[in-house]
């Protein structure tokens, strides 16, 4: 009979351990010929994100910086999850038309639109002499 709990050992064990990027989970999908990101942001403003595009890489930075109280008083914290710095992502998809890539953010949510380039059917067969 085991009487300790079965997670009793591990309960804290990763606790202190960053998970890189915690702060941007997204899904990428494809749907009527765009790509879509929806990344989830808590706690960031539109103000604090930049999206940039390079060599069919879709990049999406994000800052946040600790906020000082008035008066400078230094708190004592007992636990500190909330990150602050700054993170990025970035995401190759192809050819894709960056002058009409839109983006929306609401609720703590990034929305994306990549739309894809046309396919150019530009295959040539070779005579062989």
């Amino acid at each position: 009979m085991n009487l300790m709990p079965r997670s009793f050992y591990l309960d804290d064990m990763f606790d202190d351990m960053p998970v890189k990027n915690s702060a941007m989970k997204c899904d990428i999908y494809e749907k009527s010929g765009n790509y879509h990101i929806e990344m989830d942001m808590p706690g960031f403003s539109k103000e604090d994100i930049k999206l940039e595009t390079t060599d069919g890489y879709v990049t999406i930075k994000a800052s946040k910086k600790e906020v000082l109280e008035e008066g400078g008083e230094n708190k004592n914290y007992l636990r500190r999850e909330r990150s602050f710095g700054e993170y990025e992502r970035s995401f190759y998809l192809g050819d894709f038309d960056t002058d009409r890539i839109e983006a929306s953010f609401k609720d703590g949510v990034l929305k994306v639109i990549v739309p894809k380039k046309e396919a150019n059917d530009n295959k040539k067969t070779i005579e062989i002499k």
